[in-house]
């Protein structure tokens, strides 16, 4: 039924890969092994498996190309059954004398797909696969994949991807020289319309953003989970942005959202924030000192981009500027990442020995005083002694209580933790 449609895909996605430039990511992919790409819908897996697709181009192997986007039209209403299908037309285009390398894109639309992947990789074949919901991460998955795949988050662009993706290599030397200015000048956009490859391309940034949104949010989050109260998940995700590096609790959400007069419980508000996690839409945070009860009640919640961020704020820059610092430190830090909070609070908690305050404006003495303080009490209860506040665009080196605390732009940061 599906094959002829194959061979037609087939030849466009070798097509396609033939003529796509590509600007690398920083992303390791290990040669021989088969991988699971997950993360946020546009964040770019696709174009990570561009990516690895033209290394066969490079190597004049375009014909062992077998690249398929389950959101194509033309295969609406496949089934787990019929995926056999697709090798089957490959080897009647080529015959059985080349092994195909397979790209599976967007597969997790396909309710069983997991079993067809894993017989791949059995009878080894090296396959790569992506999708946008963050329950191909579950353990299920993972013990019907056998250990046979690595499965790889994709978020978008970190900064230093972001210049590279403006035509502009960061070298170590440009933090002194004239291209300064050019990548402060990239950071403002950085830091207003985030990462998604994408919004690169386009004037109207916010424009696109708010049509990526909607797509998640609908798409993603509302028919694909078959949410009946969409106003209570509207206010929810409207709560989250207005309190993002605030601790909350799903019970205080619940009360804030049943005094707009929705009718919502705390169960099912869990389960909505579950939902939102799940598309990658907001991730959430844990105070290192909490004990467990707590830590499942209290949390920070954090969206994956500034620039979906944005779209729900005014004056949005001290909730974006923390946003950022996170999303750097959950991709590269991930379970070790805490705030601490007691009597005083810091932003960020690292369990290697990093304590990272965040702040906008340094400028006021008050500013600057609270949050040296609460940074150096947090070290002298942890034993930790890197201790950094990250700015917009402040740089200095402070001392008090015989700690030194560097204060750093976040640009430069951004550019030399990278």
């Amino acid at each position: 039924m599906y094959r002829d449609i194959f061979k037609k895909l087939i030849i466009e996605g070798q097509e396609f890969v033939r003529d796509v430039e590509v600007i690398p990511r920083d992303i390791e992919i290990e040669g021989g092994v088969n991988y699971v790409f997950t993360g946020s819908r546009r964040a770019g897996k696709t174009y990570v498996m561009y990516q690895i697709a033209r290394e066969q181009v490079e190597k004049d192997e375009l014909e062992r190309i077998v690249f398929i986007n389950f959101e194509d039209e033309r295969i609406i209403g496949l089934e787990a059954k019929d995926l056999g299908q697709i090798l089957e037309a490959y080897y009647q285009l080529y015959g059985s004398g080349v092994r195909p390398v397979v790209f599976l894109d967007e597969i997790h639309i396909i309710q069983g797909w997991e079993k067809f992947v894993r017989r791949l990789a059995d009878q080894k074949y090296r396959v790569f696969v992506t999708g946008s919901n963050a329950r191909m991460l579950s353990l299920d998955i993972a013990t019907t994949l056998g250990g046979r795949f690595i499965i790889k988050e994709i978020f978008p662009l970190s900064f230093k991807e972001f210049v590279r993706f403006q035509e502009l290599e960061f070298k170590p030397r440009m933090l002194y020289s004239r291209d300064r200015h050019r990548l402060v000048s990239l950071f403002e956009e950085y830091f207003y319309f985030g990462g998604f490859p994408e919004v690169i391309g386009f004037q109207n940034k916010k424009q696109y953003l708010s049509n990526l949104f909607q797509k998640l949010f609908y798409g993603d989050i509302i028919a694909r989970n078959k949410i009946k109260n969409v106003q209570a998940l509207r206010l929810l995700l409207k709560k989250l942005a207005e309190t993002t590096s605030d601790e909350i609790s799903f019970t205080r959400l619940a009360n804030i959202i049943k005094s707009a007069g929705i009718r919502v419980g705390t169960a099912t508000l869990i389960e909505y924030v579950r939902f939102l996690q799940d598309a990658y839409l907001v991730f959430s945070l844990h105070n290192v000192k909490s004990k467990f009860t707590e830590r499942e009640s209290m949390r920070k919640f954090y969206f994956i981009d500034t620039g979906i961020l944005n779209l729900f704020l005014l004056n949005p820059e001290t909730k974006l500027l923390e946003t950022l610092v996170f999303n750097h430190l959950y991709r590269t830090e991930r379970e070790d990442l805490f705030y601490y909070r007691d009597n005083y609070e810091v932003d960020f908690f690292i369990h290697s020995g990093s304590l990272i305050q965040v702040s906008y404006d340094m400028i006021a003495s008050k500013t600057q005083e609270r949050e040296v303080k609460s940074l150096v009490k947090a070290a002298e209860k942890l034993g930790v002694k890197d201790l950094k506040i990250i700015t917009y665009d402040v740089e200095d080196t402070l001392e008090y209580k015989g700690y030194q605390i560097a204060v750093i732009p976040a640009w430069k940061w951004l550019l030399s933790e990278d």
